[in-house]
């Protein structure tokens, strides 16, 4: 027998010992489930005040976690929003200012970005998508190569959701993807097919940790609601009657999956975070509205608040507050490196934008993590968008808003509101506040001077106002 030195024994004792501790722990950790709706207002679900639509899973999932009531999308348009959801970075930073291509080969969010779903999967996280992509039409830049191991969806902008072709832009093509390979579903609703490849997934994988993007595309158009939500909602004004059955659709199935996740026992183990991509459209093929921004001015485009401060939601049973609504200002950067510190996973890219909000859920009085925050939209040409916030002042360049009623020309050169005394922002106070405006001019010349490259997307919108 050869003689094996003590040393070597105790560390052979040690690693026993320590990596099933280790295996323990990965399996310990939370699931971690993020939901986006596409194209809903600002004040489009019953916890955020709406009176004629009916939310229940919605106004559940706040009911059962914290709410926030100044929470910011990373963009009012859907690609850069989703790309600063997944990196945590401003989509500037991301490589992405502008819409995806919604055609086969077209760019997208850099391969080189790192995801949330990158994040997870590196700690052990098993990882799903399932709906909207619209990040890339590559190879490289589809979901599974941007870290996910299962994926089910479209890649462009929208579908019809019984054929799922792309209608919009001719030729008219199909977009249904598993894994990357086109498949064949005709005449199945896109979500019930989503719900149907989520369930599946988190019954596979319930013994684990798991990560799922779960990306729906409603209520953006088509409006195609449910016949009974259209029953239900037949007394509503058009176009309202329409994009209310289409997002009470949307929200039964949002039910649907947190049914599964309940009747598994999984709820306690599984974070749930909830946002809408953007504000509610107001373009021709959605009708010319039917979504609303509450209190706020503005819509899907508009660096207004409408188009960007949207319902945001985070739910962990027994471990963060329930029924709490937070005012701190908080932004769609913030979710990975707040999943990130609540679930123990190491985030791979430390040079993100997002800051953790876990002081801010457990504490109604805590700092928001923000001092300054900025948008930017449309790449760096004459259409381009930026804003930019400071505290309670806040100023918009190339002003956004349709229909453009009341705005000048100076309005839409610079626009500054104060969200303190006039939250919908109904009067530019640019010309009484020079120093303010000099200000926040300088805090995004500054931020926009430290990028090293600047970036070249299109403008989302084409001429009649129509998303690309």
């Amino acid at each position: 027998m050869k003689h094996i030195p003590f040393f070597l024994l105790s560390l052979a004792g040690l690693l026993v010992s320590v990596v099933p501790t280790a295996i323990r722990a990965a399996e310990a950790r939370p699931n971690v489930i993020v939901v986006l709706t596409d194209d809903q207002g600002a004040g489009d679900a019953g916890c955020y005040g709406a009176k004629d639509l009916d939310t229940p899973a919605i106004d559940a999932l706040a009911a059962r976690g914290v709410r926030f009531t100044q929470f910011y999308a990373a963009a009012p348009v859907c690609s850069p929003s989703r790309a600063g959801l997944l990196t945590g970075k401003y989509p500037l930073r991301a490589g992405l200012t502008g819409n995806a291509s919604s055609q086969p080969g077209g760019k997208g969010l850099p391969a080189s970005q790192v995801t949330m779903a990158e994040m997870f999967k590196a700690a052990g996280y098993t990882t799903g998508h399932f709906g909207k992509w619209h990040l890339g039409y590559r190879p490289e830049t589809m979901p599974n190569a941007q870290g996910f191991d299962h994926s089910f969806g479209h890649m462009g902008g929208c579908i019809d959701n019984f054929s799922h072709f792309f209608y919009w832009q001719g030729p008219n093509r199909h977009d249904l993807h598993l894994n990357g390979r086109e498949i064949q579903r005709p005449g199945r609703h896109f979500a019930d097919l989503m719900l149907e490849e989520a369930a599946a997934f988190i019954t596979q994988n319930r013994g684990k940790p798991f990560f799922i993007y779960f990306a729906l595309n409603m209520p953006h158009y088509p409006y195609q609601g449910d016949p009974k939500w259209l029953v239900r909602y037949k007394d509503l004004p058009y176009p309202r009657n329409l994009y209310a059955a289409f997002l009470s659709s949307c929200d039964e199935r949002i039910g649907v999956l947190l049914k599964k996740v309940d009747d598994l026992g999984l709820r306690e183990k599984t974070i749930v975070v909830f946002q809408s991509d953007n504000g509610h459209s107001t373009e021709e093929r959605a009708h010319f509205g039917g979504g609303s921004a509450g209190p706020y001015r503005g819509q899907k485009f508009s660096l207004f608040e409408g188009g960007i401060r949207l319902p945001g939601i985070i739910s962990w049973p027994g471990k963060i507050p329930a029924g709490a609504v937070r005012g701190q200002l908080a932004h769609a950067c913030d979710w990975l490196p707040t999943v990130a510190e609540l679930t123990g996973v190491k985030i791979l890219d430390p040079g993100i934008d997002g800051k953790s909000l876990v002081p801010v859920l457990h504490s109604a009085t805590a700092a928001s993590p923000h001092q300054v925050v900025h948008w930017l939209v449309g790449g760096n040409g004459a259409r381009a968008q930026w804003a930019v916030r400071e505290g309670d002042w806040k100023l918009i360049n190339n002003v956004n808003e349709a229909p453009t009623t009341t705005l000048t020309a100076e309005d839409k050169k610079l626009f500054l509101a104060n969200l303190a005394t006039d939250i919908s922002e109904s009067r530019n106070l640019a010309a009484q506040n020079p120093a303010v405006v000099q200000r926040l001019l300088k805090l995004h010349e500054e931020w926009m001077a430290a990028q090293k490259s600047l970036p070249t997307d299109d403008d989302p919108q084409d001429r009649k106002g129509n998303e690309r």
